[in-house]
């Protein structure tokens, strides 16, 4: 394998923060190959995710959205080849859409992955019921690709520094509570959580909640329902994700909705409860042994988050 192609349709920081162990894996198997991304949104690897130093290269061929305009099968292939990139070894499709997958084969490769339509488009069909893609790419590859997980120790010096001046002490409980998909409904409401908060202080434990400075008249609300409650973001000039997964390696653990904020400190590899409603849990939680799953959708029968109790959450931390 000289250059590995990974699509990623996914727009959110969690969706590109879910493929730092993929590619890790494929850096650590593939010693000399050249991995590419293709994004059908912003590459947060280059922007907001740059301090987690994930390298790979770019493949820019000008269309916005990729994937996602039926137009783009008229262009993909031509745009392609006049990148230069001539053709790839191997092309990683992480998505299951039929319109994306049929445009993203017209990039000339030499093997294709795909589960979309149980592998239709795959160069290689394989029997596999998991939604691992690195356990998937082993059987399709035929070699066993050892997985790699990020390791907070291999962030910034600075950064570490910041979160232990920040949090310096022990006993902490870390709770991300607002969504940015704003189209789904996954917050749990305020008052459970501030609830929840005071149930975890009344046991000697601190409440740290991660919201965004901007996010002020939140704040203030948690402040006076949780008087023990501290914002550590709030006293720090730095912001960036990579600051979140430092601080969340001096937590005990961290309650969270399914966000962005959930898979940053689910690299730090802590004991977490989160909490799922309308969204997939086998899809986005984190795929870690220190994770334990709420759905209403198994305990409750509903998409409804807020059919979760301030107990059930509690009984596990």
């Amino acid at each position: 394998m000289n250059k590995i192609l990974i699509y990623n349709s996914g727009g959110g920081l969690g969706d590109s923060i879910q493929l730092f162990s993929l590619v890790l894996s494929l850096k650590a198997h593939f010693k000399k190959a050249k991995i590419y991304y293709l994004g059908a949104h912003e590459n947060h690897f280059l922007g907001k995710l740059k301090e987690y130093n994930i390298i790979l290269e770019t493949l820019d061929i000008g269309l916005k959205y990729f994937g996602f305009r039926w137009w783009h099968l008229l262009l993909a292939r031509k745009r392609a080849n006049k990148s230069k990139f001539e053709k790839f070894d191997l092309i990683i499709d992480l998505q299951t859409k039929f319109r994306n997958s049929l445009i993203l084969k017209r990039i000339p490769h030499s093997s294709f992955y795909s589960r979309t339509l149980n592998g239709l488009f795959s160069s290689k069909k394989i029997r596999s019921n998991s939604s691992d893609h690195l356990e998937n790419l082993s059987l399709f590859l035929e070699e066993d690709v050892i997985k790699v997980e990020f390791q907070v120790k291999k962030l910034p010096k600075q950064i570490i520094s910041e979160a232990k001046k920040l949090l310096p002490n022990s006993n902490y409980v870390g709770f991300s509570i607002t969504q940015g998909n704003e189209y789904r409904k996954k917050r749990w409401s305020v008052y459970k959580f501030t609830a929840l908060a005071n149930k975890v202080s009344a046991q000697n434990y601190t409440p740290v909640f991660f919201i965004e400075k901007k996010d002020i008249d939140l704040i203030e609300k948690i402040k006076s329902q949780v008087p023990s409650a501290i914002f550590p973001e709030l006293h720090s000039k730095l912001s960036c994700p990579a600051l979140v997964t430092a601080l969340a390696s001096r937590l005990n653990s961290a309650v969270s909705i399914d966000n962005g904020v959930m898979h940053m400190m689910a690299l730090a590899n802590i004991p977490m409860i989160v909490l799922f409603g309308p969204t997939d849990a086998n899809k986005f939680a984190p795929k870690n042994k220190y994770t334990k799953i709420l759905d209403s959708k198994k305990i409750h029968n509903t998409k409804d988050i807020n059919s979760i109790n301030v107990d059930e959450v509690f009984s596990l931390i």
